[in-house]
């Protein structure tokens, strides 16, 4: 993402990207969410109206930054051509590989925001946004599943399999966190093993995976 330059006496025209991008260097800078829309514009020389054009309070921009996350995953996967020829099972798996690797790049921002504050149902409030994209991504898969060989996801509501893809997600996600393997490689089996059960419940031949799964988090856990 692109900051705002000056050029002599102009400045770039401010737009959301650029919004964004002073956000989290901000936050990254100062180690902490900026207080107010006031202070934060004075000091990236930003007028408060220009802020209040694209965002009504931090919570919005907030939001919005992990949209942009998964707009640049999304935008990744789909300007590969082999993407289109993968069955729902290969799509899942690839956009949460791509997904990481956005986080992985942004990894002390996502740190830092989603430790905010001492409730983590109050952190998660910024994935708001993130949440409805997920969703809406993993509902398009459903409509993809038009046929035996790709699953029976036809036999099953979109709703449960896009809420099923978010909690996983969220999952995967605080594993991430925690994980200090060289180049988050357990996240990465994690991420295998995770999609093959949810696919596999939805196949109704789910034990042995779930059990592999168990048996695999409690050793990294307990490791």
């Amino acid at each position: 993402m692109a900051t705002v330059k000056k050029t002599g006496k102009q400045k770039e025209v401010l737009t959301k990207d650029h919004l964004i991008t002073l956000y989290m260097d901000e936050v990254l800078e100062k180690e902490s969410i900026p207080v107010t829309v006031y202070k934060f514009c004075k000091t990236n020389d930003v007028r408060e109206e220009e802020f209040y054009s694209f965002f009504g309070n931090f919570d919005a921009l907030k939001e919005a930054v992990w949209v942009r996350f998964f707009e640049h995953s999304l935008d990744v996967m789909q300007r590969s051509a082999e993407y289109e020829t993968f069955m729902v099972r290969e799509k899942v798996l690839t956009f949460y590989y791509t997904f990481f690797e956005v986080l992985t790049a942004n990894r002390s921002y996502v740190m830092l925001s989603l430790r905010e504050s001492k409730s983590p149902l109050k952190n998660l409030e910024q994935l708001k946004g993130l949440r409805k994209e997920v969703k809406a991504f993993a509902r398009d898969l459903v409509k993809e599943a038009n046929d035996e060989k790709q699953m029976k996801l036809v036999r099953n509501s979109g709703t449960v399999f896009s809420e099923a893809i978010w909690l996983q997600l969220l999952f995967l996600m605080k594993f991430w966190m925690d994980d200090a393997s060289p180049k988050f490689e357990s996240t990465d089996i994690a991420i295998e093993k995770s999609v093959n059960t949810v696919f596999d419940l939805m196949d109704n031949t789910a034990l042995e995976r779930v059990l592999d799964l168990g048996k695999f988090l409690w050793k990294e856990k307990m490791a």
